[in-house]
């Protein structure tokens, strides 16, 4: 999303965008019509950039609520590992086995 100019001073409005893997430049137009795009990408720009910032602050919400979460699981963990262990079993591969004899 660029203005272009050639070598006799005219500019002309482009728009970049991936198709099947590739970058593809459109010509979009010069003047008014290239300045109404330019208007247009900018705010889609500030759009998604808002979109990506409301995501990232519900993101760190949620791992603000998983935290204690997680530590509640390695505090059960903990706790089922010394209860097994005091019963007899060992732990192999991940699996919980009771010791022989």
């Amino acid at each position: 999303m660029a203005w272009e100019g050639r070598q006799h001073g005219s500019r002309y409005y482009t728009r970049s965008r991936r198709v099947s893997g590739q970058v593809v430049r459109e010509y979009i137009g010069t003047g008014l019509i290239g300045e109404m795009a330019e208007l247009e990408d900018a705010k889609a720009r500030q759009k998604r950039s808002k979109e990506r910032e409301a995501e990232r602050k519900v993101l760190a919400e949620l791992e603000a609520l998983e935290h204690p979460l997680m530590v509640y699981d390695g505090m059960c963990d903990a706790l089922v590992h010394t209860a097994l262990e005091r019963a007899g079993f060992h732990n192999h591969r991940g699996q919980w086995r009771k010791r022989r004899g």
